[in-house]
This record gives C-alpha cells, sequence and structure tokens, in this order.
C-alpha cells in the first residue's frame, strides 16, 4: 500500500501545487522558488524533488494547528535561511 506522500507526489503540477498550498499554507510563487532552489541544488529528478518539497515543508510547518487558512509568511531572504537550514539539518541526518 503507498503512503500518501508516495502517492501525492505522482499527481499533475497543478494537483500538486494545490496540495501544498491547502496543506502547507503556501502559494504558487513560493512553491515554484522552494522547487527551483532544490532544482539548483542537485535535484533534477522530479519526484526526488517533491520528496524534499513536501520534507521541507513539514519542517517548516508549524508545532501547532492554525486551521485551513493558515498562510506561512517570510519576510526579506526568511525563505532561503529556511532551505538552508533544512539542508543543514538533513545532511546531518543522512550525510547526504
Amino acid at each position: 500500500m503507498k503512503t500518501v506522500l508516495e502517492s501525492s507526489i505522482h499527481l499533475p503540477d497543478l494537483t500538486f501545487v494545490d496540495l501544498c498550498e491547502s496543506n502547507y499554507g503556501i502559494n504558487r510563487g513560493v512553491y515554484n522558488t522552494i522547487d527551483a532552489w532544490f532544482y539548483k541544488h542537485g535535484l533534477k529528478d522530479i519526484l526526488d524533488r517533491r520528496r524534499n518539497i513536501l520534507s521541507f515543508l513539514e519542517f517548516i510547518k508549524p508545532k501547532t494547528d492554525l486551521g485551513r487558512n493558515f498562510r506561512q509568511k517570510f519576510g526579506p531572504g526568511g525563505l532561503a535561511i529556511k532551505l538552508q537550514e533544512y539542508c543543514s539539518n538533513h545532511y546531518l541526518k543522512t550525510g547526504t
């Protein structure tokens, strides 16, 4: 049986972006920035990028449930800082 993660990474592009927006409170622009950042840092395979995007979104997700209308907000440079923190933590945990 496939996990929710495994089944969601195979969704069409727009549906996957909508899933990220509804579950993690990011808009399409933030999604595209995250996707481009991972691509620029060597994740060329779309399925690997989507796995990492979902993992990153879990990493930045608030610890408490803030409701369906919650939106992630990043100040100047905030998203890049979070991406760097995520990659540092991921590297420390996996060594890759």
